[in-house]
């Protein structure tokens, strides 16, 4: 029997330097957030802040309209798209006689409801208890948590009263398993650039069509769903190219807009798998009128995590459905991975652009080494082969590291 689904309000608040249409289009995010951690909508309001009260954040007028707003609806959670400090939350808590959850909040929430692997709980554990932390002073009988509902889901569904003590030998405890799980994740990297297959990644902001375009790429069946955060854990897979090389590819999850500091530092695992990405295919979705503000904040997270100088190729998906007021450079790619319209041309391209990191190698290859030929055709470009009496003659274009290993062949 599926659970009775929460009934929540809405708070938009602008500020300073925001449009209105920046507030609306970040509130109308926020209501699609709370659709995906399984709550109703039931009421919104906005605010205008030229300066946040410190206590409350909105104006006392506000809260008293917001009040009179919450008991006509039967509200049970008010979502509010900011991010409160932990008095601020306490108040407003306090002021209204419901739960309060900031826009962290809910993003938490639903990765703990999306993370699969041991690797993302592990992450989605620690990043709550960081968000918490700060917010246990005061709190008393608030703590004695209930699973099921929005926001306490992952690790306060113990329904025991946590204490500050307790909560930092958590943090602890689940940043040393992170530490070795990300030594694992080295290791398996390590193994991978033995064998030197390039990994594209597709990155770009939450419900952009990643997965769908990765699922039409790879022949996989990853989740799909038209909700923001589908796709949370990384996955990879092979593809093979025109050419015949064979590359990896990865679906990552879906950036945002201010997303929270501690998920950035928490999710160092599927950042670790663009860091390592020979090109980045920033998927945009050309059927939002956001797209050009989504595309900044990709650009914003990519920088913040350093990653902006790695390769990139733009693509703009959902082109069958493209919205009047995108418009988009004129070297980017269009595709439907619904549709599969635009994909052999995404290849083409991933396939051109990965060739500039090759190098020209010709060998001579006695027949005993015949196998490398099949390696060439896999991992760079081959030009040409030609088997005479004496060897396999080749050219071809290969990774630096095969071109080093097979020195002894050139001729």
């Amino acid at each position: 029997m599926s659970p009775i689904p929460e009934r929540v309000y809405l708070l938009g608040v602008r500020r300073p330097a925001q449009t209105r249409g920046d507030m609306l289009r970040s509130l109308d995010e926020l209501r699609r957030l709370v659709d995906t951690a399984g709550g109703v909508v039931v009421g919104h309001a906005t605010q205008e802040l030229k300066r946040a009260a410190s206590a409350t954040l909105i104006h006392r007028g506000k809260v008293e309209a917001i009040r009179s707003d919450l008991i006509a609806t039967t509200t049970a959670l008010v979502a509010v798209d900011a991010e409160l400090t932990p008095a601020q939350n306490r108040n407003l808590a306090d002021a209204w006689g419901c739960k309060v959850l900031d826009r962290t909040a809910v993003i938490l929430d639903i990765f703990a409801r999306r993370a699969r692997t041991r690797a993302g709980r592990l992450q989605v554990a620690l990043a709550q208890l960081q968000y918490r932390l700060p917010r246990l002073a005061g709190h008393g009988e608030a703590l004695m948590q209930q699973a099921g509902h929005i926001g306490n889901r992952g690790p306060g569904e113990t329904k025991l009263e946590i204490d500050r003590r307790r909560v930092r030998e958590q943090i602890t405890r689940l940043q040393r398993d992170l530490r070795q799980l990300g030594r694992q994740r080295a290791l398996h990297r390590e193994r991978r650039g033995s064998i030197p297959l390039p990994l594209v990644a597709l990155i770009g902001y939450t419900n952009a069509g990643k997965s769908t375009l990765f699922n039409a790429l790879t022949h996989e069946a990853v989740l799909v769903e038209d909700r923001l955060f589908a796709t949370l854990d990384p996955t990879v897979r092979q593809i093979k190219l025109p050419s015949g090389r064979t590359i990896l590819c990865t679906d990552t999850v879906g950036f945002i807009r201010n997303l929270p500091h501690q998920l950035v530092e928490a999710f160092h695992a599927t950042f670790e798998e663009v860091a390592a990405a020979s090109l980045l295919c920033h998927i945009i979705d050309a059927s939002s009128d956001d797209a050009a503000a989504q595309s900044r904040v990709v650009d914003r997270v990519l920088t913040e995590l350093q990653l902006h100088e790695i390769p990139r190729l733009t693509v703009y998906n959902k082109c069958d459905v493209l919205h009047p007021t995108c418009t988009h450079e004129t070297d980017a790619l269009l595709t439907s991975a619904t549709h599969r319209t635009g994909l052999a041309a995404l290849l083409d391209t991933i396939d051109q652009r990965l060739r500039a990191g090759l190098h020209p190698v010709r060998l001579r290859l006695p027949y005993a080494q015949a196998g490398v030929v099949a390696e060439l055709y896999r991992l760079g470009h081959v030009v040409r082969v030609q088997h005479r009496a004496e060897a396999i003659h080749i050219e071809a274009f290969a990774p630096e590291k095969v071109v080093r290993r097979l020195a002894c062949y050139a001729e």
